[in-house]
């Protein structure tokens, strides 16, 4: 899949902002504050209607606006190109349309677009809190399949829907006979599916877990993966079971949850394990290996999405290189420039180490300079000088155009 095209208009930095895009690399270069990152914002709200930094769209809209818009134009490899624009309005919420035509959901376009995003915050989904690598499965799995959605969307319903009798009893309520039974059958069913399709894709993912490992040319053992869940792999071995032994785990928790007022148990408080072989990355790992098994579980994620789907994901870069050293960016660089990848936007305040390994301006790679919210510059590669005074020479062309 390719982006051709992204307009932004009152979205962050960008009062109005437009951008095409190369087939292969394009790199997106400025000063801080120049709104490089919120390009990569608005493309994966339109891929997955949401923001990657923040829960709150309100933060997206530029300061005094009234409503932000994101529009881009994609072209798929099985697939006729397709315009996508998603809206905001604070007193409305977003709407998404697709070729001009509104969507009833907007999970509906969740998985026709796919993407995986890079950043130096990946550190987290080994060295943070188990909410990040829920989240992991739940964005990836999402994309690779739609009913993963419907189902996840439907259990969180009925969690919600579950909390407020938990909470209820636990102030003194009284419910009428069954409520709260009726609700935890909900919960077990969905729970069950999705616990199971987690399952499925653990066990599929590790090989490509262990591909991108080897593809980054890290050294030492290679990370394996380990899912803690309400039921173990050996007592239930497909979705009905697991439910059987989640209502189970329901039924001994009852007293806490009444006391405490929330559900204890279930999908919403699994856990993965990172192991780099018998240690576990999460409380025993450098600040160097967090970082490369972080690295490659998004390299992972992007294999498993191409093998599954029909289309090549979009690769974003979020100021990633900054954080690599020099032999694994090459490694990084040369993976880009491969045909193991398709097209990818990168984002980078100092664009040097870039510029001397990929030939910018030419029909494949693409250089984006931006200042304020706005393209300066636009495939030349007199944007990028190649020479050794390449910090001046990017100085002087930032300072001629304001």
């Amino acid at each position: 899949m390719r982006l051709l095209s992204l307009r932004l208009k009152s979205f962050r930095a960008h009062a109005e902002t437009s951008v095409d895009f190369a087939t292969k690399i394009n790199l997106l270069h400025g000063p801080n504050g120049a709104g490089k990152t919120n390009v990569l914002e608005a493309i994966y709200y339109l891929c997955l209607t949401k923001s990657f930094l923040t829960r709150n769209d309100a933060h997206a809209l530029q300061r005094g606006a009234q409503f932000f818009e994101v529009d881009g134009t994609f072209q798929g490899e099985q697939r006729a190109s397709t315009t996508v624009r998603l809206a905001y309005v604070p007193s409305e919420g977003k709407r998404l349309f697709r070729n001009g035509a509104p969507l009833v959901r907007l999970a509906e376009i969740v998985g026709e677009l796919p993407l995986v995003i890079l950043s130096p915050t990946d550190h987290v989904l080994t060295d943070g809190g188990p909410e990040h690598r829920r989240r992991f499965l739940n964005t990836t799995l999402s994309q690779a399949r739609p009913v993963y959605l419907d189902d996840l969307l439907k259990y969180r319903r009925a969690l919600k829907q579950r909390n407020a009798l938990l909470h209820q009893i636990r102030r003194g309520g009284r419910l009428a006979p069954g409520t709260l039974n009726a609700w935890d059958e909900e919960l077990v069913q969905l729970g069950g599916r999705i616990i199971f399709r987690r399952r499925q894709f653990m066990e599929h993912f590790a090989g490509f877990l262990a591909e991108a490992y080897r593809l980054l040319d890290a050294v030492g053992e290679e990370p394996t993966m380990e899912y803690v869940t309400v039921a173990s792999t050996h007592d239930a071995s497909d979705a009905e079971s697991i439910a059987v032994r989640f209502r189970d785990k329901l039924d001994s928790l009852r007293r806490r949850e009444s006391e405490q007022g929330r559900t204890l148990a279930g999908p919403h408080r699994d856990e993965v394990i990172f192991r780099l072989g018998d240690f576990e990355v999460r409380p025993y790992a450098s600040q160097g290996q967090h970082r490369t098994v972080g690295l490659a579980i998004r390299l992972a994620t992007f294999l498993y999405l191409r093998n599954r789907l029909e289309e090549t994901p979009l690769l974003l870069l979020d100021d990633v290189f900054g954080a690599l050293d020099a032999r694994r960016a090459e490694v990084v660089l040369d993976l880009l420039n491969s045909d193991a990848v398709g097209q990818s936007v990168i984002t980078a305040a100092r664009p040097e180490m870039l510029a001397r390994h990929v030939q910018f301006g030419t029909g494949d790679h693409n250089a984006i300079a931006l200042a304020d919210g706005s393209v300066i510059n636009s495939s030349v590669t007199t944007g990028i000088d190649r020479s050794e005074s390449l910090e001046k020479d990017e100085v002087n062309t930032v300072d001629a155009t304001g």
